[in-house]
């Protein structure tokens, strides 16, 4: 079940690409779920009924969040295009 070059490195590439893109957006996602959880016992304790209560504190940790984390993530795809990049040559000669 080798298969061919190509097909291999298809195969890492797009193994590597899922990864990459569960890796990206984990941390804005997790950390919008906790702000949102906080928010909503926040709003259900106060009996406050507002919307815009808990869409502008995500928004804003999401922002923070990747901010802090924009370089790490830089950094994974900056490997990924590498990778790309890199691994097609060999596949062309």
């Amino acid at each position: 079940m080798g298969g061919t070059a190509i097909e291999q490195f298809v195969l890492q590439v797009t193994n590597e690409a899922l990864v990459l893109t569960l890796i990206a957006s984990a941390p804005a996602v997790v950390g919008s779920l906790i702000v949102g959880l906080a928010m909503a016992l926040f709003s259900a304790t106060t009996q406050v009924q507002e919307q815009t209560l808990s869409f502008v504190p995500k928004v804003i940790a999401v922002f923070i969040i990747l901010a802090v984390t924009g370089p790490w993530v830089g950094a994974f795809l900056l490997r990924f295009a590498q990778l790309c990049f890199t691994g097609f040559v060999p596949l062309l000669r």
